[in-house]
Parts: structure tokens; sequence; C-alpha cells
């Protein structure tokens, strides 16, 4: 088994893949300063006895380098970033520091501590607006905010030292995540929890523009699943991969199949259409799953069931 050092483990995507990292076997150090994470989220973890958690800034200088002295990690998943795209438009410097400079620190500390393999939480957002559908690997990317543009650069730069210094690289390109612990009020929070929190609240949801708009959802347990596979496959190369279901749902759709679960709410509420919201967006599964045998298992009625209730 492997030990397994996770960034932003309290976080929600962290929580649920030191979770799993834990049911298979593996020893998991946690690292997170709680900026958007939160403890509760690793309850499950804390009752681990191959579980420990470190509260530091991977962006404080020698973190890193104390930590991986410490732990002498097989592997590193870094979820820890700025994960808004709002809050990167607003203030690009925070953008640089935590997404760029972060994974920077990250490749160092591979590179000098001698870890096998790093795991980056990479996103959708490389791809812009593109106009292809389903996304694959080699669409041209072409990011139209801060954040698309730093996890893009943050890829290159793990890749680059992984050709350099002779270790593994694999960047997960999450899609639309949903699912348990994703936080409703917070900045960047998914329309899944947003809906559901409205719901619940007995109050309609908004739906910006005509509804018709596509994302390609993506639960939460499969893509801790897909970081587990991507950090502890054997003999895996250097790679990017696409993290999503497949299948393209309208945020009418959505909406319709959430109303299922909450008899007597409101219907939806349409209003005017974000600025530069990109308006269909679809992933292809096909390098995920030749790279290291992931194919999302959830079906978006079977989450949206676990999520409401």
């Amino acid at each position: 088994m492997s030990t397994v050092l996770v960034t932003g483990a309290a976080g929600f995507i962290g929580s649920h893949t030191c979770d799993l990292l834990l049911a298979a076997g593996h020893a998991v150090v946690g690292v997170d300063n709680f900026r958007t994470g939160h403890r509760s989220n690793l309850a499950q973890a804390f009752v681990r006895p191959r579980f420990c958690l470190i509260e530091a800034d991977v962006c404080a200088p020698g973190a890193l380098d104390r930590i991986a002295v410490e732990a002498r990690p097989d592997a590193i998943i870094h979820l820890a970033a700025l994960v808004s795209v709002q809050e990167s438009v607003q203030d690009p410097g925070l953008n640089f520091e935590l997404n760029l400079r972060g994974t920077h620190l990250i490749a160092e500390a591979a590179r000098l501590h001698g870890i096998a393999r790093v795991v980056l939480a990479s996103s959708a957002a490389v791809y812009g607006d593109a106009q292809t559908h389903p996304l694959t690997e080699q669409v041209e990317t072409r990011p139209i905010s801060p954040y698309g543009a730093a996890k893009l650069a943050s890829e290159a730069i793990l890749l680059g030292h992984a050709a350099a210094y002779g270790f593994t690289v694999r960047c997960q390109r999450y899609f639309n995540v949903y699912g348990p612990r994703q936080d409703p009020n917070s900045p960047y929070s998914g329309v899944i929890s947003i809906f559901c929190d409205k719901l619940r609240a007995g109050m309609a949801p908004v739906i910006f523009g005509d509804g018709e708009q596509t994302r390609d959802f993506v639960y939460v347990q499969d893509v801790a699943r897909a970081n587990v596979l991507a950090a502890t496959v054997p003999e895996i190369a250097s790679g990017v991969a696409n993290i999503c279901s497949g299948c393209a749902t309208t945020l009418n759709q959505l909406a319709t199949e959430l109303l299922n679960h909450f008899a007597g709410s409101p219907n939806p509420v349409h209003v005017a259409p974000k600025a530069a919201d990109i308006r269909h967006s679809l992933g292809s599964t096909n390098v995920a799953a030749a790279a290291f045998g992931f194919t999302a298992e959830v079906q978006l009625a079977a989450g949206l069931a676990i999520l409401a209730h």
C-alpha cells in the first residue's frame, strides 16, 4: 500500500478522495489551511488509524519540504487551489499565488524528495468556450479566465518537471462535479448544490437564460475514485485526462429531475443569462478509461437521489 499526500484534504473533492484512499488501505497525510475546507468533511477520515492531518498552507515557505521529509509520500494528489472562476477574475494575483505558484512548489517537492507521482486537480476550464463536442484532450485549449489559464499553465509546469526529472504526472480535467459536502453558500458552488439548497428552503431555483445550456455532471465519488486510480495504478504514463460522465444534461432537465425529489416546490425562475456563460460542455471519457481504467459509474438520477435525501 502507498502513502499519499493530499493537499486541500478538507475540501469537497479532497475529503472524498481521502475517504476512498483510506478504504483501499493506503496511508493518507492530509494538508489543509482551512481557507475554504471544513474539518467536518474529514469526520470519516479522522476515525481511520492511517490518516493524519497537517494544518498548513502549501504556499508557505518551506512547508512542503518539511511535510515531504516527514511523510515520505509515494504520491501527491494536489487539490489545494483557488477554485472560483469569479474570484480569479476579481483577484488574479491571488489566483496566481494559490494556483500557479502552489503548483510550482508541488513540482519542486516531487523533484527534491523523489516523489514518484503527482496528480493535479485541473479543470475543463482549460478548454474555454470550445465549440467541439464532445471535448477530447486534443481540442485546442483556449481558457477565458485567469482560473482556466492557471490550470493550463499548472499542467505544463508539472508535465515539464515530470519529463525532466523522471516522475509521473496525471492532470485531471474535472467537469461539473457535484455531491455531498459541496457548500451551497461558497462562491464556487456548482449549480446542483445551489438548486438543492433553494428547493430545501421551498424557494424556486434560478436558471440564467433559457435553461438549454448543457453541462457534463460527474458525481464526486466517481471523481475521488479517478484520483485514487491516477495516484496508485502501477505503470501509468504521464498525461491529461477528462474526468467526466460523458453525458450532457440541460439545466431544464436538471431542474425537472430535482423537482421529483422536492414535492410541492415552485418551478424554476428564468432570469437574464450570465455574460460569457459557456453554452455547452460535454467531455469525452476515452482517455481516462484507457490510461487508468476510469469510467463514471453513478448516473445523474442516482446521484441526485442521494444528494436530495
